[in-house]
């Protein structure tokens, strides 16, 4: 190949990965058929390319809001185009588990663009788990008006278990969930600390006058649930309306729980879970009167994160179930509820080898995920409205 040409390849090929580095998504996988109980299911590949994508949101207009751990949020349209990075994003200790998490819409986004942000904020020498508020201008690709809302009082050094997933609850007020730390597990228990909580705030980040642990002393007010180890999957029940959450556990001992005001879900006291490596039984037990038993409890754990009640009409069979999305064990589980209990699970895309890390019901009635593995995002589509 002569020099000249060898020298208008090189030049395209360099210009080709500018425009995908400004934006525009690589190739995308073959879509794939999958087979459940219900019948046959199609994965199609809406996005790729996103670097450790971790959550999900769904704008009016059709397009979505996509946080990437290291500190940048993305907008990708439906047909799969991924914006550059959204400017204004707060600074993020993005170091293990840490970096930008959540993101949800305000119940009054139609009207003040109004995005909420989780994320791992450096604090002196350590981090904690924010949240900030501010307004999004998606033409401009531009955050304005930032604003710290909430931040745990603790801030201690570690890249692990920041919890972070935010949910606005039917009266409008935001639960936030918060991981222990790792290494600060005994602070799950005492109520002056932030470390393995659910906190309930208004969305200035002042504090409802109903909150369970307001008027107790000793106590911080935001507190909504104690004894949580790290709950990144979290939503709202869709006939009652509580929140539920699942959290890790240590080999064994994952949790899905109704997340009741004032109740304690017992880490590290009362856990299923054993000690990494050793395999050694953690606290005094599996039950006790005064700890919330859960709904359900994987051991061994298959490391759950993202979850969402399916209520859409694509898939009517599914109406009713939870799903939740594991990153050990890399599928998709289906939970079938009868009077508030798990009482059969499946588990879908098995064979598909991706950490599903986000797991969300479309506006279009759809089931849609983000995984880790290939920083995709996809959808799940009924076959008959694929063909």
């Amino acid at each position: 190949m002569k020099s000249s040409v060898r020298l208008r390849w090189a030049t395209l090929l360099v210009a080709a990965s500018l425009i995908l580095g400004a934006g525009l998504p690589s190739a995308r996988a073959a879509d794939r058929i999958v087979r459940t109980e219900a019948g046959a299911v199609k994965i199609t590949e809406v996005a790729r390319g996103l670097e450790n994508p971790w959550s999900l949101a769904f704008l009016p207009d059709g397009r979505m809001l996509v946080t990437e751990r290291p500190g940048r949020l993305r907008i990708v349209s439906p047909d799969g185009r991924v914006s550059a990075p959204v400017s204004g994003v707060p600074e993020v200790h993005a170091r293990g588990q840490g970096g930008l998490l959540d993101v949800v819409l305000s119940p009054t986004f139609a009207s003040d663009r109004t995005v909420f942000l989780s994320y791992a904020q450096p604090a002196g020498g350590g981090a904690r788990t924010a949240v900030a508020r501010a307004r999004l201008d998606a033409e401009a690709l531009r955050l304005d008006e930032v604003e710290v809302i909430f931040a745990q009082k603790d801030s201690p050094p570690g890249s692990h278990h920041w919890g972070s997933r935010l949910v606005f609850g039917r009266d409008g007020n935001l639960f936030v969930t918060l991981g222990d730390r790792f290494h600060h597990r005994d602070r799950a228990q005492d109520l002056d600390s932030h470390l393995g909580k659910i906190v309930r705030i208004r969305p200035d980040g002042s504090v409802p006058d109903d909150n369970p642990l307001v008027n107790r002393a000793g106590a911080l007010p935001e507190i909504w649930s104690y004894g949580h180890r790290n709950v990144q999957g979290a939503t709202l029940h869709p006939a009652s309306g509580e929140l539920w959450a699942h959290e890790h556990g240590p080999q064994g001992g994952d949790e899905v729980n109704r997340a009741l005001a004032g109740r304690n879900y017992g880490w590290p006291v009362i856990t299923h879970g054993r000690e990494y490596v050793v395999g050694t039984r953690i606290g005094e037990g599996t039950e006790r009167a005064d700890v919330e038993p859960p709904v359900m409890q994987w051991t061994p754990s298959i490391a759950p994160s993202g979850m969402a009640f399916y209520t859409g009409e694509a898939f009517p069979q599914w109406q009713g179930n939870l799903f939740v999305g594991a990153l050990k064990f890399r599928l998709l589980a289906r939970l079938v509820l009868e009077d508030g209990k798990v009482v059969h699970e499946e588990r879908l895309l098995t064979d598909f080898g991706r950490r599903i890390r986000d797991v969300r019901q479309g506006p279009d009635g759809h089931l849609w995920l983000l995984e880790e593995s290939e920083g995709s995002l996809l959808r799940l589509d009924p076959i008959q409205a694929a063909m």
